[in-house]
């Protein structure tokens, strides 16, 4: 199996160094950045399997970085995992919001770092169905990755598309958040059950004002997907 390629985004080398040592003695390849410019061209050149991204850098921030990246359709997919020292809740909600997959706050330890970052891998590539599924005009190809509304192609991050694909297979039961976080992101114990409601608002928007009643809040219980009122 080639090892999969990490890109660390941070301006204080000694961090940089840091977490290179732990990825490479857990057998990833790596590639270092010190700030938002360089990385965003390293990225365009290398095609890394997964970003470490500090939240503060001088000049443009790891959050707006993540935001262009998001936007851009050549690295829409790329799983970004946000460095931040910062442990309030509104930024942990605003680094998901611009597409983190998840944040690590600083101090960590590396062992923690390299447990996230393979929780976060094994999410972008998921065991799942081959068959494309369809529901109400909304279909699923697995193969492809692909995602279209009544022929349109729509455009969603991974996690919603691993939400969303395990919705469609999973039809009609209601889930817990914590049934979810098991399931679609590998039981993965850092992540927090407030994650499942930013994805799934993500999930929504998505989908548009034509399929997006498919995802059901079940008051008290979590979601589920549905077809019936």
């Amino acid at each position: 199996m080639t090892a999969k390629t990490v890109l660390i985004v941070d301006d204080e080398a000694p961090i940089r160094e840091m977490i290179a040592v732990a990825l490479e003695m857990a057998d990833y390849r790596v590639l270092e950045a010190a700030n938002a410019q360089s990385a965003h061209s390293m990225i365009v050149d290398n095609q890394p399997d997964l970003l470490l991204l500090d939240w503060m850098m001088p000049g443009t921030s790891g959050i707006e970085l993540a935001r262009r990246l998001k936007r851009e359709e050549a690295t829409r997919e790329l799983p970004i995992i946000m460095l931040t020292a910062k442990s309030e809740e509104d930024n942990k909600i605003q680094g998901l919001e611009a597409g983190a997959d998840d944040y690590i706050t600083k101090p960590f330890s590396p062992r923690e770092l390299v447990a996230r970052l393979k929780a976060v891998l094994r999410r972008t590539t998921p065991k799942g169905v081959e068959e494309p599924v369809e529901v109400d005009g909304l279909l699923l190809d697995p193969v492809s990755h692909r995602v279209s509304a009544d022929g349109k192609a729509l455009e969603m991050g991974p996690t919603e598309y691993r939400l969303l694909q395990f919705f469609m297979t999973h039809q009609e039961r209601a889930y817990t958040r914590s049934q979810l976080l098991d399931q679609v992101w590998g039981g993965n114990v850092y992540v927090e059950e407030r994650t499942v409601d930013v994805h799934i608002r993500r999930l929504r928007k998505a989908l548009g004002d034509a399929h997006q009643h498919l995802v059901q809040t079940v008051r008290g219980t979590g979601y589920r997907f549905s077809n019936k009122g």
